[in-house]
């Protein structure tokens, strides 16, 4: 009988699953499709799983796709699903963390971001709005998904339910007011040229340089 394998041997796989990916990332690329350059850099925020930027990289192959994540893991998941797409427009990952003020990108020609603005404490989503201020062109996209309340409400009772959810986890967390993005862009130098409906009760929100 041979020997049971050393478990120290066996290779750890070091790639990430985010259910919600297969189930949004259809409706991302469409409005992606419309609304990016027709080439340049595409600086994403908080890749995480690094599911989307290869998924994005493989039907956008005239973009540049720059993945950014602050976590140690999720940049080894990214390099990993990377790897095994074997995309040459899909760049290795960069340490970014949204809320601080020094990046390490000085420009791009548009940039998004996931689920992040409900999934991080509010700075998070000032600095992000700040940064793309600082590396986005005149007339740019800043491409965000994910759930908002519309004049302090939510917009569906899974919304309202997935916010408690978010701030039992961290009180910082939280589904944000639609209107507040919008002022807070508007101070940053974003005009929102889009509201997109996404499944699920999200949205797709167009932001443009002035």
């Amino acid at each position: 009988m041979p020997p049971a394998p050393d478990p120290a041997a066996i290779p750890i796989d070091p790639r990430r699953f985010a259910p919600a990916t297969e189930r949004n990332r259809d409706p991302i690329l469409a409005l992606l499709r419309r609304v990016l350059p027709p080439a340049g850099t595409v600086l994403e925020i908080a890749s995480g799983t690094g599911e989307h930027a290869v998924f994005f990289g493989r039907h956008l192959p005239h973009l540049t796709w720059q993945p950014t994540d602050p976590d140690a893991a999720a940049r080894a998941s990214i390099v990993a699903w990377s790897a095994e797409a074997g995309l040459a427009n899909v760049a290795a990952p960069l340490a970014l963390d949204a809320s601080q003020p020094n990046w390490p990108v000085e420009r791009a020609d548009a940039m998004i971001a996931v689920n992040l603005v409900h999934i991080s404490p509010w700075a998070a989503t000032v600095g992000l709005l700040g940064g793309a201020a600082r590396v986005l062109p005149t007339a740019a996209p800043l491409v965000l998904y994910g759930p908002y309340k519309r004049d302090g409400r939510h917009t569906a009772p899974s919304n309202a339910a997935f916010d408690q959810n978010l701030r039992r986890q961290n009180p910082a967390w939280g589904v944000r007011d639609l209107e507040t993005m919008v002022e807070t862009a508007d101070a940053a130098g974003l005009d929102l040229a889009e509201i997109a409906p996404m499944p699920a009760n999200n949205l797709g929100l167009v932001f443009r340089r002035r």
